[in-house]
């Protein structure tokens, strides 16, 4: 297992650890809670924290994938030592030889509208594009566009990966080069 010191972290040193991806780690309730990597012929579990969007992490991974992961030791935990090491994780560094970028920063896509998307209630809150983008426009918004099937659409605003991986959500800001303003108070 290559394991090398990346920097402190309130006392913890911080570990880039490359391997291969093996599977998600489940939680009680269903949720994805961390991620096993083979490093070597060595397994490595990271564990994400609470309350955060660290899951999102796994969701382009597919067994196989190299990967880097940095993370810091885990402390013992009082049920005894585990059947590997065990890891703090704290990002998702490398895939496959290519830097991770975040994807929850501003992003831009384009494409066809292939359908309207609608919010729990009813009303039309977005798109969906040919390149399996989902646009996201508050209904209140959406109602004054004029988008329809066929629409060309670019779109840019925060974004990041779609819980079954096949495209983007992204908030829309802009909206073929217009500004979306806020909602009126």
């Amino acid at each position: 297992m290559q394991l090398r010191q990346h920097h402190k972290d309130q006392d913890d040193q911080v570990w880039s650890i490359d391997g291969v991806f093996t599977h998600a780690i489940y939680s009680p309730m269903g949720g994805i809670e961390g991620m096993m990597i083979d490093a070597d012929g060595i397994p490595a579990q990271f564990v994400f924290h609470h309350g955060n969007d660290d899951a999102s992490s796994v969701e382009h991974l597919w067994p196989g994938r190299r990967v880097t992961i940095e993370g810091s030791e885990a402390r013992p935990w009082p049920e005894g030592d585990g059947a590997h090491a065990v890891y703090r994780f704290k990002r998702l560094a490398l895939i496959e030889g290519g830097a991770v970028h975040d994807v929850r920063k501003p992003g831009r896509v384009e494409g066809k509208v292939v359908r309207l998307n609608y919010a729990r209630h009813g009303q039309a809150n977005g798109v969906v594009l040919d390149t399996g983008d989902f646009v996201h426009v508050p209904p209140d918004r959406f109602a004054a566009l004029d988008i329809a099937l066929g629409t060309h659409v670019q779109a840019s605003g925060p974004g990041r990966p779609l819980a079954d991986g096949s495209g983007r959500v992204i908030d829309a800001v802009e909206l073929n080069g217009k500004p979306l303003n806020n909602k009126a108070h």
